[in-house]
């Protein structure tokens, strides 16, 4: 209706293709090519101000954490709860699902998803730091301590070689894909920040996004549900 052609779409920072399947959220950025007139016709109709862009929405954010929180205390039945790792996780992918029937905004500017995603890693990092750091050595430096750290790695690396070759050999998917699986199998936040510092590309960050959830999911049911089963 407009004779443009758009070249890409820029959705909080990564760069997708311009597909005619897909389809167009609040905040989305549409790189087109045409005549000026046109284009400025086609920013008429879907909005071209950058100033509202930048403006970070933080009810929704706490309207998730809350109800996060909530969620994560109820026991779904066994005695499993989902915690708050997954009570937050579960209700932030309704809301992004969801959220805009009920007016609510889940678009936040690059600017801040950057500043929060950062701020978070740092937080995540110190927090490990500072609970760990108390008894390490008197726990590591023995006998016992080190056959769990030796075990841990093994348990660790092993299944990430294993996976890193199959999706190599078998599947084809590239190095920077396979980065964000295993990233996000392993619900490892640095081991992304690494990978998109390394890298400078969004290929990890997607990839890592895709499996991050369902893993999360699973971890927090299934260590409680062993627990179960054991004792």
């Amino acid at each position: 209706a407009y004779s443009l052609n758009c070249t890409r779409v820029n959705r909080a920072g990564v760069d997708l293709l311009a597909s005619p399947s897909l389809r167009l959220q609040v905040g989305d950025r549409l790189t087109v090519v045409g005549d000026p007139n046109d284009i400025e016709r086609l920013g008429t109709r879907l909005g071209n101000s950058m100033k509202r862009l930048n403006q970070p929405n933080l009810i929704t954010i706490f309207v998730g954490i809350m109800f996060g929180i909530i969620v994560g205390s109820i026991n779904v039945g066994f005695g499993m709860k989902l915690g708050l790792a997954g009570g937050p996780l579960v209700v932030a992918i309704l809301l992004s699902r969801f959220g805009y029937k009920f007016k609510l905004v889940t678009y936040t500017s690059s600017s801040a998803s950057l500043l929060m995603r950062e701020l978070g890693i740092c937080l995540f990092l110190a927090s490990v730091g500072i609970s760990s750091g108390k008894g390490f050595a008197e726990t590591v430096f023995n006998t016992t301590g080190m056959w769990w750290v030796i075990w841990g790695f093994i348990i660790t690396i092993l299944p990430l070689i294993i996976v890193s070759f199959i999706a190599r050999g078998v599947y084809k998917i590239n190095y920077l894909t396979i980065m964000g699986l295993i990233s996000g199998g392993c619900t490892d936040p640095p081991a992304l920040a690494y990978a998109n510092n390394s890298t400078g590309s969004d290929a990890p960050a997607v990839a890592y996004s895709t499996v991050y959830p369902l893993t999360m999911f699973l971890r927090v049911v299934s260590a409680q549900a062993l627990i179960l089963c054991l004792f």
